[in-house]
Formats: C-alpha cells, structure tokens, sequence
C-alpha cells in the first residue's frame, strides 16, 4: 500500500467515523450473510482440494487462497454483521487436516492436479463474482472498500494461479489469431 493510499484510507476512516453512521441496510447484510455461508463452505471445498493436490506450488496457492483470502473475508464479515446488530450463520462444517504429503487416495477416486487447479479457479471466480455483486449493492463505504480489498488481492491470486496452470500444460495455449 502506497503512502498515498495510506492516507486516502485513513481520511475515509475519519470521515466515516463522524459523517456516516448508519446501519447495513437489508441487501448489504443479506450479502455479508451470504458471504459467510459460502465461505465456510469454500473452506471445507479448499480443504479436501488441498490435499487431493499434489504439485507444491498448488498447494500454495489454495493454503493461500484458505489462509489468504476465504479466512479473512469471512472473519471481516461476520466482524461488520454482528457490529450492525445482525445474526451470524450458524452453518458449519467439518475441519480436515492438511497433510503436507500425498495421500494414498486410489486413483479412479483422486482428482489430477489439474482438476484441482481448475475446482479452485472455478471457485475463486465464482467468488469474485460474488464479491463485485455485493460490492455494486453496498452504501456503506468500509463494507465496499473491504469488498474492493478483498476483490483486488483474489484477481491478483487469479492470475497468479492461470500462469501455473498454463506453465503446467493444465490449460492450452491457444493460437493467436492473425489478420
């Protein structure tokens, strides 16, 4: 974060703390709601991926996306439902272990990594969908600036996850096209 931005973020902070009080509406709880449904879902998804991968590098990348991205929004989120008064999921699944080692997983019932790579891009861009959905729905500034923080840094693990694939032979490189 730049030292602009630094500042931009602290005025809105200040700015926000005297001017703009109000509680979530409706659709801006119904969103953080969602949010939170999904994500503990996305974490028991992530969990049983992670140890069905077996390049490193993807392992990385869904710890990341676990730890990251997925944790993080939905502790942000439960953070500002419950300050607006609202309720909190009680959906809850399951924790797995991540084993650090390759499982012994028979292979008609073991995903490639490739499967693995593609679920969690699947994942993560139905998740920014969802995100720039709530974001376009939300009034309150720190809900959409934690949406827009949250949307930046999983477009960045995105790309970051489309070039392993592609330097893996996981997705085609396709032609391009010439006048």
């Amino acid at each position: 974060m730049t030292i602009l931005e630094k500042v931009s973020s602290e005025t809105r902070g200040i700015f926000n703390m005297f001017f703009d009080k109000e509680p979530l509406n409706y659709l801006e709880a119904a969103s953080l709601y969602g949010v939170i449904a999904q994500g503990r879902y996305n974490v028991a998804a992530l969990e049983i991926l992670y140890n069905h991968a077996e390049d490193k590098e993807l392992k990385g990348l869904i710890k990341e996306a676990l730890e990251r991205h997925n944790k993080t929004l939905i502790e942000h989120s439960e953070e500002m439902l419950q300050n607006s008064g609202g309720s909190i999921p009680s959906l809850s699944f399951n924790r797995r272990t991540l084993h650090k080692t390759p499982l012994n997983i028979p292979p008609d019932a073991h995903l490639t990594d490739s499967e693995v790579a593609i679920a969690v891009g699947t994942m993560g861009k139905a998740a920014q969908m969802a995100l720039l959905a709530a974001l376009h729905q939300s009034y309150q500034v720190e809900v959409a600036l934690m949406y827009r923080e949250m949307l930046d840094a999983g477009l960045d693990w995105d790309y970051r996850l489309l070039q392993l694939m592609l330097n893996r032979g996981w997705l085609p490189r396709l032609a391009k096209i010439q006048h």
